[in-house]
């Protein structure tokens, strides 16, 4: 499968020159001058984003921090900044490397590829096998019958959570301080109705049920 690269940075000609090289790498290369422009982007689901820290307004790493919560894919930043401090804000505002300008077109290749070296292994051992359902918690896809379930973000979160602990039981307090956090508005009684939901969607597909309630206590994954 042909991996696809988000480069956003403001200057023309490193966009062409470092697009046109991973185009004869055999990447599916996307391109932005702007942090408008990438957020329009980013619906082309990229593998892997190249992202230049100094833009005009919105630069880099706010840019960055915008989008961590919704995007898991490997971001290297391009930078003139040199100093360790600037290298540890990128790394912290949710970066996973960055190479300094000028950089050479082999290091940066390198670079790419190893982060998705790294990707596709973790996808590979990021699977699980639960009865008649297949949970893919890299790509946070669920599978029964040869078909996928949509489930939302928290709705897989909870999959996630109870899945990967199967058998043990947790209480809605504690499932709910652990997915919403500790300091979220709300209560815990909203687990219950995004469990019904769950439950619903697997029922469509497979006749278990794969989430026990566990009366007085709480809810279990069955292994």
């Amino acid at each position: 499968m042909t991996s696809k690269i988000l480069l956003v940075d403001d200057e023309d000609s490193i966009c062409n020159m470092v697009k046109l090289h991973f185009q004869t790498e055999g990447y599916l290369v996307y391109t932005a001058l702007d942090s408008e422009e990438a957020f329009k982007a980013l619906s082309n689901k990229p593998d892997l984003i190249l992202l230049d820290i100094n833009m005009p307004e919105v630069d880099g790493l706010e840019f960055c921090k915008k989008i961590r919560n919704y995007i898991d894919c490997p971001i290297i930043f391009l930078t003139s900044r040199m100093t360790e401090q600037d290298k540890v804000v990128g790394l912290q505002a949710g970066g996973d490397d960055y190479i300094t300008k000028p950089f050479s077109l082999a290091e940066l290749t390198a670079r790419v590829e190893a982060h998705l070296r790294r990707e596709r292994r973790a996808r590979h051992s990021d699977m699980k096998l639960c009865g008649e359902l297949f949970i893919d918690y890299a790509g946070r896809c669920v599978y029964g019958n040869e078909q996928m379930i949509p489930f939302s973000k928290k709705e897989f979160d909870i999959i996630e959570f109870l899945s990967i602990n199967a058998g043990q039981v947790f209480d809605r307090e504690t499932i709910y301080e652990r997915l919403w956090g500790y300091d979220a508005e709300g209560s815990s009684d909203i687990l219950r109705e995004h469990i019904r939901r769950i439950r619903a969607k697997l029922a469509q597909v497979t006749k278990k049920n794969y989430i026990e309630t566990v009366w007085g206590c709480g809810y279990k994954w069955i292994r």
